[in-house]
């Protein structure tokens, strides 16, 4: 079975787990040696993901992959929240962080450029908008798109800090943080241990 197709499985059976978690799943991806790969799921909320969420999703993942065969040799499970220079995947990923500083590189040439800066306006039509630097506006059908990614912006980076001592979130807490835990393998598993944090993405 190709890596995709098992990490389509995995984002398959991973959905609903974090639908009742209360979670999200932004990404899968199966990485690393083919004898000894990592399986990296990217999860997150509307405050953001933290180390507890990501330990209680990992656990039940790993429930339910014991259920299925879906890997021949040892692997690796590795849960994270996304970074603060979090990647932009889906549709929803460019409405949801509207009006956040975002880079982009498109997979041909527009204009004799393939790397844009500027605001990220949402989805219009379909298509994504964004205000780049220079002032020009322009808008990516998604196939265009090879990378986008959230640029970290010290002024942003301030107001989301001073929101989260709103809300009462600590920085162990914080989404994009985590730890290395052991994981002991269910009788069926062949899971290493689990990792916790952030992906290299």
């Amino acid at each position: 079975m190709r890596r995709q197709e098992i990490a389509e499985q995995v984002a398959t059976l991973a959905g609903p787990i974090a639908l009742r978690l209360g979670l999200e799943v932004v990404g899968v991806e199966l990485v690393g040696a083919e004898r000894r790969p990592i399986l990296r799921v990217l999860i997150d909320r509307g405050v953001g993901a933290g180390v507890e969420d990501c330990a209680r999703f990992s656990e039940a993942l790993s429930r339910e992959l014991d259920l299925y065969d879906l890997f021949r040799d040892r692997y690796t499970l590795e849960v994270a929240s996304p970074g603060l220079d979090r990647a932009l995947h889906r549709p929803a990923d460019f409405a949801r962080f509207s009006g956040r500083a975002v880079a982009i590189t498109t997979v041909e040439p527009i204009d004799g450029q393939r790397r844009f800066r500027g605001r990220l306006l949402g989805l219009v039509n379909g298509l994504v908008d964004v205000r780049l630097d220079d002032g020009r506006e322009i808008r990516l059908g998604h196939e265009q798109i090879a990378q986008a990614r959230l640029v970290v912006d010290e002024a942003e980076l301030r107001q989301d800090l001073k929101r989260s001592r709103a809300t009462g979130k600590g920085p162990a807490d914080r989404p994009g943080m985590g730890t290395g835990t052991p994981h002991a393998p269910g009788a069926g598993s062949t899971a290493t241990h689990m990792r916790l944090g952030v992906s290299g993405e």
